[in-house]
């Protein structure tokens, strides 16, 4: 992820860096790339789960789990050396990042996650323009996922109202509207974990319940765990802004994890009319 040197001060805290790597972007770090690692074995204990179903399984049930948990441990490790790096590391550094640098990282990284979530929805429309039958499935566009969809949006105003704050320089209006945008998130993962719960016990709607099943919980709980990374961000910016680290004219940080939010929220209302309120019309 893609965040900032906010300080000027000197500290003793740094990672191994080599020589020629470019000035202007920090340190070189494997920290993304046991990132990365973790994150595409989620994928591949996901489909190693799937092979394993069925009359003639073609692997052993154990092995999807077993990745699954091992990726899920790897990808949380990755994450944390990752932001220890970018936000405790370079907060001690002079040397620090550039703005604009972060600014176009940031802008990358979304294409990539723009990349990610087009081929789960390539799934889906192929999934759609073929035999389709509504059949057997629960009545997805209920009052819960109207709910949830509410108060995603306005997690976006209020994070957006916060940062508009900062740079006024009313650093209390900041902090409430990043304390808002926190407890948002944090419902709306409580939300989407009830639906699941819902879905899963009362309706018999599960994951091995079809290719349709198959691809609502791949986009949904893909888009789950960048809400949970995104909640964790913000409460990382949070901890900083009690400390006081953030000013009218140093807030990259807040910048970009915002960009990275509002990515968040616009995805989600694409998921809830192509997927949600897609499911609902019969062809």
């Amino acid at each position: 992820m893609t965040v900032a040197d906010d300080s000027t001060e000197e500290h003793g805290h740094h990672l191994p860096a080599v020589e020629d790597w470019p000035r202007g972007f920090g340190e070189a770090s494997w920290w993304p790339f046991v990132t990365a690692l973790g994150g595409a074995g989620i994928y591949v204990g996901a489909a190693l789960f799937l092979l394993a179903q069925g009359q003639q399984p073609i692997v052993d049930p154990i092995f999807g789990p077993v990745v699954f948990i091992g990726s899920v441990g790897l990808f949380l490790a990755g994450l944390y050396g990752w932001v220890y790096h970018a936000f405790v590391k370079a907060f001690w550094s002079s040397d620090g990042h550039g703005d604009s640098a972060l600014r176009w990282g940031m802008t990358l990284f979304l294409g990539s996650e723009i990349a990610t979530f087009s081929a789960g929805f390539v799934y889906y429309f192929f999934i759609r323009v073929g035999t389709w039958s509504t059949e057997g499935l629960p009545h997805l566009l209920g009052s819960l996922v109207l709910i949830n969809t509410a108060l995603l949006i306005l997690s976006s105003f209020t994070l957006h109202w916060g940062h508009v704050e900062l740079r006024k320089g009313n650093r209390q209006n900041f902090l409430v509207g990043l304390a808002a945008t926190l407890l948002l998130g944090v419902v709306f993962i409580g939300g989407q974990v009830l639906e699941y719960y819902e879905f899963i016990q009362h309706e018999g709607f599960t994951l091995t319940s079809g290719i349709f099943a198959s691809a609502f919980y791949g986009l949904t709980g893909l888009h789950g765990l960048h809400v949970s990374m995104g909640a964790v961000l913000i409460g990382i910016v949070f901890v900083r802004a009690l400390y006081g680290q953030y000013t009218a004219d140093r807030h990259v940080s807040v910048t970009t994890v915002s960009m990275y939010w509002h990515f968040v929220d616009a995805v989600w209302i694409f998921l809830v009319v192509v997927l949600y309120a897609g499911a609902e019309i019969t062809v």
